[in-house]
């Protein structure tokens, strides 16, 4: 049977494409071609349409609202990752505007489908005593709590997505003043970011220990499991989630999950209360705009506070009289 149009565009932009000419990174890739998997599964089993005989006119913008709404009712994704299908297919269809201009005006249908708005939830991140008390539970006797502890130091030190972290290897840490650890991000962007004393310290014994400093190994993970294969994101959520439920025991006001991306929130969020920069929070982070740095300073309601207090030093003050004793009020209250 020969290729259909779809076929033949689906595998040009998912084989060639985005990895070749977008160079996106794997992760995104996966996301990509799962949305595309759904794509399929309801145009098949809803819609009764072949997979072998589907073509580029066979998907108008009916068809892809049906399918969002499919994703929301049948298989109970959020608004959010509702909003992110449709994010890769306005991608796959601004591709096809280039490439089969003939279509332009049923594309163009397709990517005037809106995202549904949707509330922004809350940043979730620790307090200094919280984080404290997570980073002490590890038992640096061992071998494997000293690991978990170097992982966890390096994990809130540099503000890592955790991808960043399974990822590093050990030509991407420089123990030496300046101490840097080079990270490689969404997009397949790089970032140095500064390592402190203390996450410093732990990682000299940590390089010891390992042996990651003998010739040969610059491309061995930094964090591994037993087998020496790179941790996951799944195990590094894992060794989290252990010293968290350990850490609760002491610290019972901890929110119900703290995921390692929690940990990098708590990094902007101390950094932003410490006086520092939005500018210099986006380049640790690894922001491409300021305004996604920006939600830190939104969600932080103790910095308005003091800057509440600052601006308006003397409207409100505690040193009011004791109403029992105002004569005047108590007479206009038995009256009353």
């Amino acid at each position: 049977m020969k290729p259909t149009d779809f076929a033949q565009a689906l595998s040009a932009y998912l084989g060639s494409y985005l990895p070749g000419q977008k160079n996106v990174s794997a992760h995104t890739l996966h996301s990509y071609r799962d949305t595309f998997k759904l794509l399929l599964e309801f145009c098949q089993g809803t819609r009764g349409l072949a997979i072998e005989r589907l073509t580029l006119r066979d998907i108008d913008d009916g068809l892809i609202v049906a399918f969002l709404d499919w994703l929301e009712t049948v298989r109970h994704n959020s608004v959010a990752t509702r909003n992110q299908r449709l994010a890769c297919l306005h991608g796959f269809y601004r591709y096809l505007q280039g490439q089969d201009p003939a279509g332009l005006w049923p594309y163009q249908r397709i990517l005037a489908i809106p995202t549904k708005r949707t509330a922004q939830p809350a940043i979730p991140y620790l307090t200094p005593d919280a984080l404290q008390a997570i980073l002490a539970q590890p038992n640096r006797a061992t071998r494997q709590g000293r690991r978990d502890a170097t992982l966890l130091s390096v994990l809130y030190d540099t503000g890592a997505r955790v991808q960043e972290i399974v990822d590093l290897r050990v030509r991407d840490v420089r123990l030496e003043a300046p101490a840097t650890c080079t990270l490689t991000g969404k997009g397949r962007k790089t970032r140095h970011v500064p390592l402190m004393g203390g996450t410093v310290a732990l990682l000299h014994r940590y390089w010891a220990e390992w042996r990651l400093g003998d010739n040969g190994r610059q491309d061995d993970p930094v964090f591994a499991n037993r087998q020496r294969q790179p941790l996951t994101r799944r195990g590094v959520a894992f060794i989290l989630d252990r010293y968290v439920a350990k850490a609760r025991e002491s610290v019972p006001g901890l929110p119900d999950r703290v995921s390692p991306h929690v940990l990098r929130h708590t990094k902007a969020m101390h950094l932003l209360q410490a006086g520092v920069n939005l500018i210099y929070i986006r380049d640790l982070l690894g922001h491409v705009d300021l305004a996604t740095t920006e939600i830190y300073a939104r969600a932080d309601t103790e910095l308005k506070r003091r800057a509440l207090e600052h601006a308006y030093p003397t409207l409100v003050s505690d040193d009011f009289p004791d109403w029992s004793e105002d004569d005047a009020l108590l007479t206009w209250l038995t009256r009353l």
